[in-house]
Parts: structure tokens; sequence; C-alpha cells
């Protein structure tokens, strides 16, 4: 860290993200993931939809580059959070990849039948986006984990 105090999410959480704090890892699990609650090599996982996984270090974000490695994003890293509906022309048609090379999309072939997305700004020019399955519950973790 920079020494920079981080300042809680509610006031970098730009669109529709509501912070609660009785979130428990059971109520955590993604539609169509694998079960919270389970421990990985870098700690307690509290979501994971396949795609995209949160544990006690960060964001998981899976088949990120093209190789189909993982990109790993530290909660101390993100400085800000938009949600963001998807539609035709903000990354709903985007399976994977970049449209305007300043928001890249991790390959999630359900992307068209999903309603909500999260840009990340975490310093770069390019911004991680993701499209979780449980939108309500990755706003939660959003808001408790980068919360200063």
């Amino acid at each position: 860290m920079t020494g920079h105090p981080q300042s809680s999410l509610a006031g970098r959480f730009v669109a529709g993200a509501v912070a609660r704090t009785t979130t428990t890892a059971t109520n955590l699990r993604g539609s169509g993931g694998r079960a919270a609650g389970r421990r990985s090599h870098h700690g307690q996982v509290t979501y994971d939809d396949g795609r995209i996984a949160f544990d006690d270090r960060g964001l998981i974000i899976r088949r990120y580059y093209l190789w189909g490695s993982a990109k790993r994003i530290p909660y101390s890293a993100i400085r800000s959070v938009n949600q963001v509906p998807l539609t035709a022309l903000s990354g709903r048609w985007r399976i994977w990849g970049s449209a305007d090379f300043r928001h890249w999309w991790n390959l999630d072939r359900s992307r068209l039948r999903k309603h909500t997305g999260f840009v990340l700004d975490v310093g770069g020019r390019v911004r991680p986006s993701i499209s979780p399955d449980d939108p309500d519950a990755v706003a939660r973790i959003f808001a408790q984990r980068t919360a200063g």
C-alpha cells in the first residue's frame, strides 16, 4: 500500500450497490457456481460462480487473458467500482475481450443472458469488467471488502 487511507466503497461505488453487513458465505453462492465458504490456496472463498471468485485476498477473474489464465486483483488495488447495465453497447454482446480498448471482459458465454456488469478501476488504462451470475452478492462483497 502507498500510505493513502482507503476510503469506503460507499463513496466510490457509483451506481446501484447496496452495502449490507449481514452477508454470510452461505448466501453468497453464485447461481451456477461452486460452493462458497470453501477454502482455496488463497483463503476463504466467499463467492464463486465458475468465472469470477472472491476470497480473503481479492477478486479472481478466470479466463481473462488470451491464453485462458486468470487475473487476480487484490481488494487494496480496487480504486472504484461502477455497476453498469449490460446493453448491446455496454458489453452484453461482448463474449470476451474489448471493443473500445478501455474495458476488458473475461470469457463468459452466458453474458448474453445477463443484465448487470461491473467495471473496475484499478489504476490502469484498461478497466477489468465482469458480469457475475449474482450481481447483488458481488455488490455486497465489493462494499464489504473494499471499505476502509
